[in-house]
C-alpha cells in the first residue's frame, strides 16, 4: 500500500502521483493521511485502484473520477464526485451542497446527510444517501438513480427528465415536472428491473434483508417536459 502524508507532501503531488498510474501502475491501494480538508483531493482519477483518505476532505473531492474506488473517512465539501464517470465514491460522513454534480456514472454512497442541490443536472449517476437531502436535489437531473434513506427538501426534482428517484422518508415538496408515485413491487420491477431501493440500499449501504424490505415511500419519477415549438415562439 503506497502512503501519501499531506501534511509533508503537497495535493499536487499526490494528484501526480495518482494520474502516473496510469503510464506505469505500481500501486493498487492508496492510503492518504492528514488530508485536514484539502480541496481537490484525487481528481482526475483514470485507472482501477483503491484510494483511502483518512479524515475530512474539501471542495471537489473525487472529482471526474473514472474507475477508482474511493473512501473518505469524514465529511466533504462542495461538488464531490462531480462529473463523475464511473468507479465508487464512498463518503463515511456527511456532503457539503452539490454532491454528484452532473455525473455520468459510477456510484456515490453518503452514508450521513447531503446538502443542497445533491445530484444537480446528474446524467447517469446512481447515488444513496443515507440520511437526509437538502432543497433543489436532483435539479434537472437527466438520468441515474437518486436513493435517499431519511427526508428530501423542498423542491426535488425540479425541471427533472428522466432520473428516477427513491425517498423512504418525507419531501417536503416536489419540483416542477416531478411526479410523485406509491412504490410497489410490480412498478420497480417493470420500470426498473435492475435496481430498486432495497437493492440499492443493500449494495451501498451494507445494511441487513430485515432493514431494506419493500416498504411504502415517497417515490418520484420525471416527466419529460413538452418541447415547444421554436416557430411558435414571438
Amino acid at each position: 500500500m503506497k502512503t501519501v502524508d499531506l501534511s509533508s507532501a503537497s495535493v499536487r503531488d499526490l494528484n501526480q502521483a495518482l494520474h502516473d498510474q496510469v503510464k506505469d501502475l505500481q500501486d493498487r491501494e492508496w492510503l492518504v493521511t492528514h488530508p485536514d480538508g484539502a480541496h481537490n483531493l484525487a481528481v482526475g482519477v483514470n485507472e482501477a485502484i483503491s484510494i483511502d483518505i483518512q479524515g475530512h476532505a474539501g471542495y471537489y473531492c473525487a472529482g471526474m473520477n473514472q474507475k477508482a474506488s474511493i473512501t473518505v473517512h469524514g465529511n466533504v465539501g462542495v461538488g464531490c464526485a462531480e462529473n463523475m464517470m464511473s468507479g465508487a465514491v464512498r463518503v463515511k460522513g456527511s456532503a457539503s451542497q452539490a454532491a454528484g454534480a452532473t455525473a455520468h456514472g459510477g456510484l456515490l454512497v453518503i452514508e450521513g446527510d447531503a446538502g443542497a442541490r445533491c445530484g444537480i443536472s446528474m446524467k447517469g449517476i446512481d447515488i444513496v444517501v443515507g440520511g437526509s437531502i437538502g432543497h433543489m436535489s436532483c435539479f434537472m437531473g437527466q438520468a441515474g438513480r437518486l436513493v435517499v434513506c431519511g427526508d428530501a427538501d423542498d423542491a426535488l426534482g425540479d425541471s427533472l427528465y428522466e432520473t428516477r428517484i427513491y425517498v423512504k422518508g418525507k419531501v417536503e415538496s416536489l419540483g416542477s415536472d416531478c411526479i410523485a408515485k406509491e412504490r410497489c413491487a410490480t412498478s420497480i420491477c417493470t420500470s426498473c428491473r435492475n435496481c430498486s431501493i432495497a437493492q440499492a440500499s443493500t449494495r451501498a449501504l451494507q445494511i441487513s434483508s430485515a432493514t431494506a424490505r419493500p416498504v411504502s415511500c415517497t417515490t418520484s419519477k420525471s416527466i419529460t417536459p413538452p418541447r415547444t415549438d421554436p416557430g411558435a415562439l414571438p
